[in-house]
C-alpha cells in the first residue's frame, strides 16, 4: 500500500499563489508511476488538473490551468509538487494527489489517492 500525504493547500485571496506537494514517506515512487492532481469542488465530481506519464516524458495540463499552474517532481525527495499562481475563486477545491503504476487516465482505476487538501480563494 502507498500512502500520499498533501500539504500546502490554505486560503489565498484571487491572483495568489500557492504550492502544494505529495511525499510518499518511505516509498520510492515518483520515477515509477504516472503522478498527477485532481481537484473535486463543493458539489461537482473530480476533475483532472495536472498529470506526468509513467516514464516522465511528458507532463498534461488541464485547458483550465495552463500557463498558471506547473508541475514538478523531486526525484531525490520522493515528492511532487503543484505550484499554483494567478489563483481565481473557480480553483476552490479540495486537490487531491494521485498515482498509478500505469497512467492517469482512467480517474475510477487509479491505484492511489492522498488524502486531499484544501485550496479556497477569496474574491
Amino acid at each position: 500500500q502507498v500512502q500520499l500525504v498533501e500539504s500546502g493547500g490554505g486560503l489565498v485571496q484571487a491572483g495568489g499563489s500557492l504550492r502544494l506537494s505529495c511525499a510518499a514517506p518511505g516509498r520510492t515512487f515518483s520515477s515509477r508511476y504516472a503522478m498527477g492532481w485532481f481537484r473535486q469542488a463543493p458539489g461537482k465530481e473530480r476533475e483532472f488538473v495536472v498529470a506526468i506519464s509513467q516514464s516522465g516524458g511528458k507532463i498534461y495540463y488541464a485547458d483550465s490551468v495552463k500557463g498558471r499552474f506547473t508541475f514538478s517532481r523531486d526525484n531525490a525527495k520522493n515528492t511532487v509538487y503543484l505550484q499554483m499562481n494567478s489563483l481565481k475563486p473557480d480553483d476552490t477545491a479540495v486537490y487531491y494527489c494521485a498515482a498509478d503504476r500505469v497512467t492517469l487516465a482512467n480517474i475510477g482505476e487509479v491505484d492511489y489517492w492522498g488524502q486531499g487538501t484544501q485550496v479556497t480563494v477569496s474574491s
